[in-house]
């Protein structure tokens, strides 16, 4: 099929009414939308599940839940926001933004981008109905150890069937934005022209496409283990359950640079623009989100410390894992020499991403303490990762989604958002997630373990703190919601001008925008609105 006939397909889909038009659409906003539309469903229902856990743990003792379904809910909380709020959302931006900073009509494949959403439905309807069979949902933890997850009841297939829809619709993402990106930019647009956002992703789809057929392959070892005799992982049939960590983490840290490098392309859109500088250092950048995505693939072996790896295995592991600090740092650098002497405004979006700046920067410290292996002994399986972990995908990948959301808002929707209640849910969202996950370090560090529906009463006082900073957090998403849906439906017209500046460029183009050299600026008459 020519690559013309698919776009009229896309124009069609476009114009079809109702519930065809979302079913059928080849149309690149179309999907980044419905991409979000799912990513925040998946965010509310993930968060509840959050919420259940944070209400178990408010009082030490047993009184709202039983264990095995409180190992449902961090089993099943970790999976949805994992796939299905953070790396749907990712993709959603992806849609909407990446072809239109690279001048392409629309993606290079739209029937596969209408399919590769449409798979993701299918298989977070079949995650959750696992909680509701015989036995109980998944409660092997996220990571889906054996021989834990193979004591899961009814559910226990379809978990591991759900896990390959999702891996098969982030590959088929992956494919269509490394395809759009190579082969449909603007002339004059080189690959070192190229948006810092568009580069974090083309990074990104790689990494996909290379640890998502490894998760792949671990899960249905497992299943093969449960239902076909073999003994891949269990030590009676000459198995070993340590080579599953090995091959779950080969996929695992590589997917947490999946989850973090599309919030620096953000961050790096976002803060020269408020900055009304141009970005620090974009070549550096460049290269340390390569470096950080070459380097995801050698640390893999830093979550299994405590194992009983040789010497050098540890040492090895341990370089390689401090290592990943030299381009994350160059990378915080860069941002805060971005900010340096700029003309700052403080608008929401700048805010979320200051915040995302700092907070995901705690993350990286306490990242660097997980990575030294002699005193990971102290801190693994504690309430010390879990603060870790939460800080990076928290106030680093949510904050980011979030910032990038209020930021592109007045594109999508042709209006501006509420600025002031965009700073109230700010506020709200950065005092009480620091609430939350912030004492968790000193409940990590005191010896309280992770994934326990109870613990010893000496750890009641910072839980109980702790709790509360987790439901204020929660509700005050609810203002996320409102401000998008306000928003939407109208409110003030967004100008041609949407954040003057530096980067203002970046909201006045059309959209695609007109080819033109991009070794030279364009003429200010061949963009709508003039330039300021």
């Amino acid at each position: 099929m020519s690559e013309t006939t698919a776009h009229d397909d896309a124009h069609h889909g476009y114009r079809a009414g109702g519930v065809k038009r979302w079913l059928t659409t080849t149309n690149h906003k179309d999907i980044g939308t419905l991409y979000l539309v799912l990513s925040l469903i998946m965010f509310f229902i993930g968060g509840a599940m959050a919420m259940i856990i944070r209400l178990e743990l408010f009082q030490p003792g047993l009184q709202f839940i039983e264990p095995q379904f409180y190992n449902s809910m961090t089993t099943m909380h970790a999976l949805i926001m994992i796939f299905g709020a953070v790396m749907p959302a990712w993709t959603g931006f992806a849609n909407w933004l990446v072809p239109m900073m690279i001048g392409a009509p629309d993606m290079a494949l739209p029937r596969l981008n209408n399919w590769s959403f449409w798979i993701l439905p299918f298989a977070f309807t079949l995650l959750l109905s696992t909680l509701f069979m015989p036995g109980g949902g998944p409660a092997g933890g996220w990571t889906m150890y054996p021989p834990l997850v193979l004591q899961t009841g009814e559910a226990f297939p379809f978990l591991i069937f759900a896990v390959h829809l999702m891996g098969a619709s982030s590959i088929a993402g992956a494919i269509n934005i490394i395809a759009t990106v190579f082969n449909l930019r603007a002339p004059g647009m080189t690959l070192m022209k190229l948006p810092l956002f568009v580069w974090t992703w083309i990074i990104t789809a790689f990494l996909l496409i290379a640890a998502m057929p490894v998760l792949a392959g671990a899960v249905t070892m497992l299943l093969t283990d449960k239902f076909f005799g073999t003994s891949f992982f269990s030590a009676a049939g000459g198995g070993d359950p340590v080579m599953f960590q090995h091959i779950f983490w080969f996929f695992g840290h590589p997917e947490v640079y999946i989850l973090i490098l599309p919030a620096f392309g953000i961050a790096s859109a976002i803060i020269p623009t408020f900055a009304r500088k141009p970005l620090f250092g974009y070549s550096s950048m460049v290269y340390a989100a390569a470096s950080i995505a070459f380097l995801s693939f050698i640390v893999w072996a830093h979550h299994m410390f405590t194992v009983g790896m040789p010497l050098a295995g540890e040492l090895f592991f341990m370089y390689a894992t401090v290592l990943i600090a030299i381009p994350t740092g160059v990378k915080v650098f860069n941002w805060v020499a971005t900010m340096w002497q700029g003309s700052m405004t403080f608008e929401t979006p700048m805010l979320f991403a200051i915040a995302f700046v700092v907070l995901f920067t705690i993350g990286g410290f306490s990242g660097l303490m997980l990575g030294v292996t002699p005193v990971d002994f102290q801190y693994h399986d504690t309430y010390f990762v879990v603060a870790h972990f939460h800080y990076v995908l928290v106030t680093g990948s949510i904050f980011a989604i979030i910032a990038g959301a209020y930021f592109w808002l007045p594109k999508w929707t042709g209006h501006m958002y509420d600025e002031r209640l965009g700073k109230v849910h700010f506020w709200l969202s950065t005092i009480s997630v620091n609430v939350l996950f912030f004492p968790q370090h000193f409940l990590g560090l005191a010896g309280m373990p992770r994934r326990i529906p109870d613990y010893a009463v000496q750890f009641a006082d910072w839980n109980m703190v702790s709790s509360v900073g987790g439901f204020v957090f929660g509700a005050s998403q609810l203002l996320f919601v409102v401000a998008i849906i306000k928003c939407a439906r109208g409110g003030v017209k967004a100008s041609a001008q949407v954040w003057e500046g530096a980067h203002g460029l970046e909201w006045t183009l059309p959209s695609p925008p007109p080819f033109h050299s991009f070794s030279a600026p364009p003429d200010p008459a061949t963009i709508e609105g003039g330039m300021r």
